[in-house]
């Protein structure tokens, strides 16, 4: 095999290529033994994820929080929650993870605040009319005596979008009153973005971390901040984006990219620029390359892979249309098949062909037990997928425990649930708490080694999947990833692909300038090694080795160096 050295990374562009680790901290280490994650947890454990090879963490929110929904209603944008820690345990973990040489990405959420914030608290005390609520938006009900919500708009965790207040001052003190937007809970009011101190406001906290020495942010439901609350309101009966023209009631109004430029002035400040990436759910791909732009927060989340089935046909359609879109923008794309909001993606692959959103909840409230589910194909397929995505240009972005080919916790005891979905539709939906399961390390101590009583139930499964269980394990999916992520970093190359012809269930293609080649085979028959790549150049394999000469076996990614 010829030697290959990739050429130094600029120091600004570390993000452009990097494989980043989504840490939720609430589920990833307990080091205090109260059940709850923490910042001391995290970085206790930055040897483990200095072993595993990534670049960077992403961390979803660590901040005060009565965690009506996960820790995403925040009470205060600039400090920590007193479960996870302090600010100097958060700079103890920045420090430790930069000694590591890994960058640290945070959770900044401006969509909404939490109702416990001081300026939704100070909103209630005030006025209809004040400046206090114009942080917020508050509007009037319909009807006669406004006991009707002022829009038809629901919330995206059931039941209607609006919540009513009951006054604390003025003649009306103790009547109900006025009505406030949540695109999601109750308990997450949406900020008004037309008001400048809000603007500022975040600015401000985008400075306190960069100076705190944080590498980026990931920023939460980027597309929904700029609504249309002309009066009277446009009706909303569906939450999902209808026009790909900037001038949806309540999501990708081109008003946002204003907010934006400003962010990235911000990020700017700091040598190497501060980066950012948008989580902004937008389905027409003109519209994805604004949030990309250098201009703006620089890279935005594809789910395009994590929506799509294991199939080559529409993998190679995904890659090709987003590896386009990320030259336009002058980003680089990014990859993702599992985070906090979805069922992991090594059970998606277990559920038979086909299975659509209503399959998959019913399969959820079974307790994961209906419809019949293949757990050793599901994480055939995932551990294929998960090499075909870290062999493509771009970003990679991988989630606690997938490196350990951990299922969906789908049975859950129902009284252990604490999803806002779950009680938002009646308990009809499940919900996240699925994927959120404190992480298994030792099968031989309690509490699978996580630390105090787990705040979700650790099925009795988990144990099976530890990383005790896996360490020395050969074969095992976390000696695997650790040896895909190695490779990767030895063999990463620019930002090009280029296919090659392979048989119809499968996609090859390589990389230049040092012909690094990725071979997938999604079919379920073994099929014939393309001509040109020789078994002998196999460095990675997502299952077993080829048993037969010149046979890819089924379900299956090869990696072949130069």
């Amino acid at each position: 095999m010829n030697s290959h050295v990739p050429a130094p990374v600029p120091a600004a562009e570390w993000w452009r290529q990097a494989a980043v680790y989504q840490i939720y901290p609430r589920s990833f280490a307990d080091a205090t033994g109260d059940g709850l994650g923490d910042l001391p947890g995290v970085t206790s454990r930055m040897g483990y994820l200095a072993e595993l090879g990534i670049d960077a963490i992403w961390l979803s929110p660590f901040y005060p929080s009565a965690l009506a929904d996960g820790g995403y209603d925040v009470d205060d944008y600039r400090n920590v929650d007193e479960r996870l820690g302090t600010l100097e345990d958060f700079d103890a973990m920045i420090a430790a993870a930069h000694a590591a040489n890994i960058k640290v990405i945070a959770d900044v959420v401006p969509n909404h605040s939490s109702n416990r914030h001081q300026w939704f608290t100070a909103a209630l005390a005030s006025a209809p009319g004040s400046p206090e609520r114009a942080r917020y938006h508050f509007r009037d009900g319909l009807g006669e005596n406004g006991e009707l919500p002022p829009s038809d708009w629901p919330s995206h965790f059931g039941g209607p979008a609006w919540t009513r207040i009951t006054e604390t001052t003025g003649e009306n003190a103790g009547a109900p009153g006025q009505w406030y937007l949540h695109l999601f809970a109750p308990e997450q009011p949406d900020l008004n973005w037309d008001n400048p101190e809000i603007r500022e406001d975040f600015h401000t906290t985008l400075r306190f971390w960069a100076d705190r020495g944080v590498d980026g942010f990931r920023v939460d439901v980027a597309h929904a901040l700029v609504k249309d609350m002309a009066h009277p309101l446009r009706s909303k009966p569906s939450l999902e984006i209808l026009v790909d023209d900037g001038t949806d009631v309540l999501f990708d109004r081109d008003e946002v990219h204003e907010i934006y430029a400003g962010w990235r002035s911000v990020l700017n400040e700091y040598d190497p620029p501060r980066i950012a990436v948008a989580e902004a759910w937008v389905p027409f791909t003109n519209r994805r390359l604004r949030y990309a732009r250098p201009t703006g927060l620089g890279q935005a989340f594809n789910f395009d892979l994590l929506q799509a089935p294991f199939a080559a046909t529409e993998f190679r359609e995904i890659v090709a249309r987003c590896l386009e879109e990320a030259e336009v923008s002058g980003a680089s794309s990014t990859w993702v098949f599992s985070n906090h909001d979805v069922v992991r993606h090594a059970s998606r692959y277990s559920l038979p062909d086909g299975t659509d959103a209503a399959a998959q909840d019913a399969w959820l409230l079974s307790g994961g037990r209906e419809p019949v589910a293949d757990p050793a194909r599901g994480l055939r397929r995932a551990r294929a997928a998960t090499l075909f995505m870290l062999g493509l240009p771009g970003s990679a972005y991988l989630y606690q425990g997938e490196e350990l080919g951990l299922f969906e916790a789908a049975d859950l005891p129902l009284e252990s649930l604490q999803d806002p979905t779950w009680f938002r539709t009646g308990k009809t939906l499940k919900g996240r708490d699925g994927c959120r399961v404190p992480l298994p390390w030792n099968a031989q101590e309690e509490h699978l080694g996580f630390g105090g009583p787990p705040w979700l139930p650790q099925p009795a499964w988990f144990a099976e999947h530890a990383v005790s269980a896996q360490d020395a394990a050969e074969g095992s999916t976390l000696q695997f990833y650790r040896s895909a992520l190695a490779w990767r970093r030895k063999l990463q190359t620019t930002e090009s692909l280029h296919w090659v012809s392979a048989p119809d269930a499968a996609l090859a293609h390589y990389r230049r300038p040092n012909g690094w080649e990725v071979l997938t085979n999604f079919g379920t028959a073994p099929t014939d090694l393309p001509d040109g790549l020789d078994p002998a150049r196999i460095v990675v394999t997502s299952g077993a080795l080829p048993v037969l000469p010149g046979l890819v076996p089924g379900e299956t990614t090869l990696w072949f160096a130069p």
